[in-house]
């Protein structure tokens, strides 16, 4: 696929702004990628460069062979969000960037408690606040036991102040991933992408500024 043919589809904000003072909100923003070794120094230094703290970052292979797939999480405004991906898609072994609300998407996190065994046996309250969290057993041993929980922060924040006074002694929690709801895939897209001739001209975003002509993923 050329590079220089790739096509920047993303939402877009409305023009105008002042992007200091413009609300903040979750984002999240999915990128694919070649496999390439030095690319997510070069995408971390995009936030770092603008100040921009990343909440959770994940990578893993996508649905395409070869093709790897970037789920980052910020709090910021639409506008610096918008000018964020259109940064990163410069990259050249970037293929395809897409930002989105927490409303666009269906996302999950996972983590892991570790507790005394002994609370556990002698406090029977502990075994069913667990199990009213939705929690599972995944190692069972005499000094302690590792339960995990799969869902969205506030879940597992609120289990770790459910098991703190009764002595949580490690907690971990993964980055991250997410699957947008209305999108058919990027496999599409690009096999699209591929059937186009090689343009002379570099598309960057021929829908800026067009409002509901905009489409996204």
């Amino acid at each position: 696929m050329e590079n220089n043919n790739k096509v920047i589809n993303h939402k877009v904000s409305p023009a105008g702004g002042d992007l200091e003072g413009a609300s903040k909100q979750e984002f999240n923003i999915t990128v694919y990628t070649e496999n390439q070794i030095g690319l997510l120094t070069r995408i971390a230094i995009i936030f770092s460069r603008r100040k921009i703290n990343i909440e959770s970052l994940n990578t893993s292979p996508s649905e395409i062979d070869k093709i790897h797939r970037f789920n980052i999480v910020i709090t910021e405004s639409e506008e610096v969000v918008h000018k964020l991906v259109r940064q990163i898609e410069k990259q050249v072994e970037v293929l395809k960037a897409y930002y989105h609300t927490n409303a666009d998407v269906i996302w999950q996190e996972l983590a892991l408690y570790k507790v005394s065994t002994d609370v556990i046996a002698e406090k029977v309250s502990v075994e069913r606040l667990l199990r009213e969290n939705g929690a599972r057993v995944v190692v069972l041993r005499k000094d302690y036991t590792v339960f995990e929980t799969t869902g969205h922060r506030e879940e597992t924040d609120n289990l770790i102040s459910i098991l703190q006074p009764f002595g949580l002694i490690e907690f971990v929690r993964s980055a991250r991933v997410a699957i947008i709801k209305d999108s058919d895939g990027f496999n599409r897209k690009l096999r699209e992408f591929e059937r186009l001739e090689p343009g002379e001209e570099v598309i960057e975003n021929e829908y800026l500024n067009q409002g509901e002509k905009v489409f996204t993923m």
